[in-house]
């Protein structure tokens, strides 16, 4: 028989949650069926364990960042979050704390830039490594 966590809305989750963690829900969204809850960073970890042991949520499907909120590593709660938090230390340059295997996942070892950072040089860019990116100066023209 499934548990009766696992027949839950997402409403009744977000309640469930509200309720075993007064006032950490700081801004409910719902868009296009979906609900979002925004939390703060420094409650991350608790949800997150709430919602594996409570509702078992045994697998981490994805994660997004932004790059000045927080740096705690979930890899312990949901073991798929190793590859996702790489993969944004890799393009975002976030280090996460507590992480067991922080290291770029996309781009080569000393690559010395984070592609999705807004401060990442689109143009005028010199390298000394040859047949990679950017070996001549790159000059944007639309």
């Amino acid at each position: 028989m499934l548990s009766e966590s696992i027949r839950m809305t997402s409403q009744e989750a977000i309640e469930s949650v509200s309720g075993s963690f007064p006032d950490k829900i700081q801004h409910e969204t719902e868009f296009r069926g979906e609900t979002s809850c925004t939390i703060a960073a420094n409650d991350l970890r608790d949800i997150a364990k709430f919602c594996r042991d409570e509702f078992l949520f045994d697998y981490l499907i994805d994660i997004t960042s932004i790059d000045n909120f927080g740096e705690d590593t979930v890899s312990d709660i949901w073991p798929t979050a190793n590859w996702h938090e790489r993969k944004i230390y890799d393009m975002m340059g976030i280090k996460f704390n507590g992480h067991p295997d922080l290291r770029r996942i996309l781009m080569w070892d000393g690559y010395p830039f984070f592609p999705l950072r807004k401060d990442f040089p689109l143009e005028e860019l010199p390298s000394e490594m040859p047949d990679v990116a950017f070996t001549m100066v790159s000059l944007s023209q639309w």
